[in-house]
């Protein structure tokens, strides 16, 4: 049986690049949970790689065919935005480990739908002057930076990554990315002591 490891953590605390080191790890033989959005491409980021970018008649179908595992709603400085996990096919974990970014509120859902023991949490934390710094130099290589957004996310986190919510999530762990190949090497041990039974988280 394989299980769910479920980055998590604030904009701009690491957890893409993480996410894309962990995959290189051949020994650990993650495969990647691709999330569908309704939100606008990102410059350079690839559709059915990053995300899967559909729009909101597609994402209605999917919930009237009874796919939705978990799905998230944003009020944006843009409008609506929609995250969602899907049962599309690509998750069976009685082969498979997976990896996937994802929000506490998912986490939780994902443990409802799959089992708690089946999925892990993985919580990434920086400082949040770091975390900002980073944010922003992300935003500033956009075409078209979008400034209030990131300021919202930001905002947003606060509340959302609260030690309040993590501890009623069970989150006792965090994974500090001050020194990346640190926070990768402490993940990856994690990760195959995990998946052989002998963690006590």
């Amino acid at each position: 049986m394989g299980k769910i490891f479920c980055l998590l953590g604030k904009s701009g605390s690491g957890k893409d690049t993480i996410f894309k080191k962990l995959m290189e790890e051949k020994v650990l033989n993650l495969k990647p949970i691709i999330l569908y959005t309704t939100r606008p491409k990102r410059e350079k980021e690839r559709n059915g790689v990053e995300y899967y970018f559909i729009n909101k008649e597609e994402l209605d179908k999917y919930k009237s065919l009874g796919k939705i595992i978990e799905i998230r709603e944003y009020n944006t400085v843009n409008g609506q935005w929609y995250y969602s996990t899907i049962d599309d096919g690509q998750i069976n974990i009685k082969i498979n480990s997976y990896l996937i970014i994802t929000t506490l509120e998912a986490y939780k859902n994902l443990q409802k739908y799959f089992g708690r023991d089946e999925v892990f949490p993985i919580y990434i934390t920086l400082d949040d002057g770091i975390r900002l710094e980073r944010a922003l130099k992300r935003e500033m290589n956009e075409e078209e930076p979008n400034y209030n957004e990131l300021c919202r996310r930001f905002l947003a986190d606060h509340s959302d990554f609260s030690m309040e919510k993590l501890k009623d999530a069970g989150i006792e762990k965090l994974y500090y990315n001050y020194e990346i190949d640190e926070c990768i090497n402490d993940i990856k041990k994690d990760i195959l002591q995990e998946a052989k039974g002998q963690y006590n988280y």
